[in-house]
This record gives structure tokens, C-alpha cells and sequence, in this order.
């Protein structure tokens, strides 16, 4: 972690003073390179040794979609006060200070985690929530969770990248301009983001099975109505499945920690996240292609599709059972 904000800050930096877009995109591509440490190392640090993870889950992921949301917001003010270059430089200067904060947090604690693996209390802890399953159910499982992960990934990516173009095609009796247009679609996304609680809240307390279905099953139809909508109408609607869509975020997760054993999480994390990342970097083609030959009203009925699949999908992980509704005490 340590190397995921001081890499990120110093090739931030880097880009800041990068001259030619060949160095640009390198700077980007360390950029990723560091920002990819954060999801198979840091969510797993956040289900570690928990019973309930659907909310600790809930609360990371809101953090994370409230920077998504701002990022465009905050890179527009950095350059209008002090150019393109400051909204490198200064997001990465912060990154490095952070990454020095969290440093001294490590070796402030290290004395009580040697004494905890020394007492056997963190191999204990570590285990806590892992299921003992038949192979055969695992698999069942993660390959649910790789294929609605799929089919997730291209739903949010898509909506997140099209959501602003939407506004500005829908929303024109009452943003006209690009900057009202940003900001109806930071507080769709910033709103949205906090459906992961309420997500959260009901995965630790109910079967992921039951609460993946009302998720996932909410989404088709209202792709389908804002279809033919315009103003307020879709603005609602759009509010509506993006807080369904943020808010399944959390679930594949919780699913994850569950089923993976402490030793295979973050990889299992970061197979999850590979799928995601792999699959959603086709969004943008997709876009371009479909608005191009038909409009947003064919992408949404995609879109729609794509969550009556995931629908189906989920239907086929198994009832009830400690798995889908509370994680068990005992450990392998």
C-alpha cells in the first residue's frame, strides 16, 4: 500500500511535466500500473478477519465512486486556476503524502502485530469468514461471480462514460451548458454512490442471493423506461439504475470473501478485478459503435439485456446455506 500511493503520486508528478503525448501516456501507464496494488491488496485488507464484510465493503466502495464522480470536477477547477499541469502534479504531491502518513501508521503498529502473530491471534483472525465448501459449489459460485462481474463492469462503464452525453442530449430545458450538464451527472454519480450502504447493510443481514436478485433485477426494466425519456423523467430514472448499479458493487465482493480462502483472497480479488477492468475497457467502442448507428435507445436496451442476464446468472447460486447469508465463525 505503501507502494500504491507514493508510485501513483510520483508518476502523477511525472505526467505533470510530461512534453509529448508519447510521455504522457507512459506517465499514465506507471499510473495504472500502481493504481492496480489497490484492489486485490487494499479490499482484502478491508474483509480481513471480519464476520460482516458487506458493509465495511459498502463504505470502501463509496469512497471510491465519490472520486470517480469529483475527479472530473476537481481536474476542471485545478486547470482553470493553474493549467493542466497542476491536475497532476497537485493530486500527486497529495498521493505522496498520504503515502508517507500511511508509512508511519505501519511502523507506529508494528510491535502489536508482531506480539498478535507471535499469540497466534492474527492466523485466527485471518481465517475468520472462510467457508468450508465442496469444490464443485466453489466453482458453481466463482463462476457466477465472474460472469456477472463481466456483465457489471460493461453496465457501469457504460452509464458512467455515456451518462453526461445522455444529459446533454435530454436534459436540454434545464442544463445548457457542459458545466450544468457535469454537474447533473456528479450528483447522479455522487448519489448513487451511497446505494452501496444501504447494499451493505442488507447482504450482512440477508441471503447475497435474495439481495443480488433485487439489485440486478431492478435494472431491466428501468433501462427499458428511459428508453423514450427526456427532462425530468430522466433524470429520475437515470438516478433510479444508478443506484442500482452502484449499489451491486459491493455484493460480488462479499461473495469473494466469503468463498476464498485468506491465503488465495487478494488473488481471487484480483482475478475478479481482471475480469472487470478486461471487459469494461471494450465500453467506450461499444458506445461510440451503438450511438453512432442507432442512439442511446438501443444502448440502453443493451444495457437492459446485460441486467436481465446478470438476473438469470444469480439465480443459479445456491439457496440459503452460511455462504449467502452469514459468514461462518469457524475457519479451515
Amino acid at each position: 500500500m505503501i507502494m500504491f500511493f507514493t508510485g501513483i503520486g510520483a508518476a502523477s508528478i511525472l505526467a505533470g511535466f510530461a512534453t509529448t503525448p508519447l510521455e504522457l501516456g507512459a506517465c499514465l501507464f506507471l499510473v495504472g500500473i500502481f493504481a492496480a496494488i489497490y484492489h486485490p491488496v487494499g479490499i482484502a485488507m478491508v474483509v480481513h478477519g471480519r464476520q460482516k464484510t458487506g458493509m465495511p465493503l459498502a463504505v470502501n466502495g463509496v469512497f471510491g465512486n465519490l472520486g470517480v464522480a469529483s475527479a472530473a470536477l476537481a481536474a476542471g477547477f485545478l486547470i482553470d486556476a493553474a493549467g493542466w499541469q497542476a491536475a497532476f502534479i497537485l493530486p500527486g504531491a497529495v498521493s505522496i503524502a498520504l503515502g508517507a502518513a500511511y508509512a508511519l501508521l505501519v511502523w507506529s503498529g508494528r510491535h502489536a502485530r508482531a506480539e498478535a502473530i507471535r499469540s497466534g491471534a492474527a492466523a485466527r483472525r485471518a481465517a475468520t469468514g472462510t467457508a468450508t465448501l465442496e469444490r464443485a459449489t466453489v466453482v458453481r459460485v466463482f463462476a457466477i461471480i465472474f460472469l456477472t462481474t463481466a456483465m457489471g463492469s460493461m453496465i457501469f462503464q457504460c452509464m458512467t462514460f455515456a451518462l453526461p452525453k445522455v444529459f446533454d442530449e435530454r436534459l436540454a430545458g434545464f442544463a445548457t451548458s457542459p458545466t450544468e450538464v457535469g454537474w447533473w451527472a456528479f450528483v447522479v454519480f455522487a448519489a448513487a454512490a451511497f446505494a452501496q450502504l444501504a447494499v451493505g447493510y442488507l447482504v450482512d443481514r440477508h441471503s447475497a442471493r435474495t439481495v443480488f436478485l433485487f439489485v440486478a433485477g431492478l435494472q431491466a426494466p428501468l433501462f427499458v423506461l428511459i428508453m423514450d425519456l427526456a427532462g425530468v423523467p430522466a433524470l429520475v430514472t437515470a438516478l433510479g439504475f444508478m443506484l442500482l448499479v452502484f449499489g451491486q458493487i459491493p455484493i460480488n465482493d462479499v461473495l469473494v470473501g466469503r468463498i476464498s480462502k485468506s491465503e488465495w483472497r487478494s488473488r481471487a480479488f484480483a482475478a475478479r478485478l481482471i475480469v472487470g477492468f478486461g471487459i469494461s475497457s471494450t465500453a467506450i467502442p461499444l458506445i461510440s459503435f451503438v450511438y453512432r448507428e442507432w442512439g442511446f435507445a438501443t444502448l440502453f436496451a443493451i444495457m437492459a439485456g446485460l441486467a436481465a442476464a446478470i438476473c438469470f446468472a444469480v439465480s443459479f447460486l445456491p439457496r440459503g446455506g452460511v455462504v449467502l447469508s452469514q459468514q461462518p465463525a469457524a475457519a479451515e
